[in-house]
C-alpha cells in the first residue's frame, strides 16, 4: 500500500494528522496557473498571471464597490411563490429551496444602499449562483423598487449584472419583467436621476434585453460574455462561424455596444469618476 491515500481533499500522511488542502488553491481555466485562493481574494479575484476576471457573489460586488463594504439592504425579504407550480427535470419549488440554501438569498438579487467614495448611492447586484442569476417576478419586484426610490430620492443607481436571462420556470410572468424594469428606468431618465449598468460575465437574455444596456454609461468588466442568444445557439442559425472575441466585452466595446470596459480594481474609481461628472453637485 502507498504510504499516502488522499481522499475528499484530506492528505494522510501514515498515521500523522490529517492537512485539508480542499479549497486552499484554485485554478485559473484560461491559463491554467495553480493560485493560491488567499492571493486570489486579495487581488479581487482576478488571475495574477493572465488577469481573468473570476465570478463573485452578490455580497462581494456590493463588498467592492461600497465604501468599508459597508451597506444597508433593502427588499431582501422578497420570494417567488412558484406562481406556475412548474416542473422540468425538478419542481421549481425544490430549485428555489436549493437555491436559498446556496447562497443564502430569497432570491438573484441584492440590493443595498451605501457610500461610494463618499457619495450614497443604491446598488443592486445580481447572483448568479441563484438559478443562473435568472429574472423572474421577485428580481423584476426588486429592482423596479430600486429604481424607483432612487428616482424618488434623487440617489444614483448601479446594477451589476450577471445573469442568463428571464426565468423561463415563471414563463411570461418573467418576460413582463423586461417591460416593467425599463419602463421605470425611462422615468428615471425623464428625472435626470444618473444610472449605470455594470455588465460582468455573463449577462445574456433579457436582462441584455432590458436594463443592462440601457445605463447613462454601460461599462463592462474584461472578457465578459455579453448578449442576447449565446454564440452556440447563434452558429447553429446562421450555419456561419463566428469572429475571434465574439460577445466578449472587448468586441462589444470595438463594435459601439459599450462606453467601456473597466478592470476590477479599477472599478469603484471609474464609478465614482462618472458620478462626479453626471451630477457634481448631488454628493451627501
Amino acid at each position: 500500500m502507498a504510504w499516502f491515500k488522499r481522499q475528499a481533499g484530506e492528505l494522510d500522511t501514515s498515521g500523522e494528522k490529517k492537512v485539508r488542502t480542499e479549497g486552499l488553491w484554485v485554478k485559473c481555466d484560461d491559463c491554467r496557473q495553480i493560485i493560491w485562493k488567499k492571493d486570489l481574494d486579495a487581488n479581487l479575484n482576478v488571475c495574477p498571471k493572465c488577469q481573468r476576471h473570476f465570478r463573485v457573489d452578490a455580497r462581494t460586488r456590493l463588498a467592492y464597490l461600497l465604501d468599508d463594504g459597508e451597506y444597508e439592504t433593502r427588499d431582501d425579504n422578497l420570494s417567488s411563490t412558484d406562481p406556475l407550480q412548474f416542473t422540468d427535470l425538478k419542481k421549481y419549488s425544490d430549485r428555489l429551496r436549493k437555491a436559498k440554501k446556496d447562497t443564502g438569498l430569497n432570491d438573484a438579487v441584492l440590493t443595498g444602499r451605501g457610500k461610494l467614495e463618499g457619495r450614497t448611492v443604491i446598488v443592486s447586484a445580481l447572483e448568479y449562483a441563484f438559478i443562473g442569476g435568472s429574472m423572474g417576478a421577485v428580481v423584476g419586484e426588486a429592482i423596479t423598487r430600486a429604481v424607483e426610490i432612487a428616482t424618488t430620492e434623487r440617489t444614483p443607481l448601479i446594477i451589476v449584472s450577471a445573469s442568463g436571462g428571464a426565468r423561463m420556470m415563471e414563463g411570461v410572468i418573467s418576460l413582463m419583467q423586461l417591460a416593467r424594469i425599463s419602463a421605470a428606468l425611462a422615468r428615471m431618465d425623464d428625472a435626470g436621476v444618473p444610472y449605470i449598468s455594470v455588465l460582468t460575465d455573463p449577462t445574456t437574455g433579457g436582462v441584455t434585453a432590458s436594463f443592462a444596456m440601457l445605463g447613462d454609461l454601460n461599462i463592462a468588466e474584461p472578457g465578459a460574455l455579453i448578449g442576447f442568444a449565446g454564440p452556440r445557439v447563434i452558429e447553429q442559425t446562421i450555419r456561419q462561424k463566428l469572429p475571434e472575441g465574439f460577445q466578449r466585452s472587448e468586441f462589444l466595446l470595438e463594435h459601439g455596444m459599450l462606453d467601456a470596459v473597466v478592470h476590477r480594481k479599477d472599478m469603484k474609481a471609474y464609478i465614482a469618476r462618472a458620478l462626479d461628472f453626471m451630477s457634481p453637485n448631488g454628493r451627501s
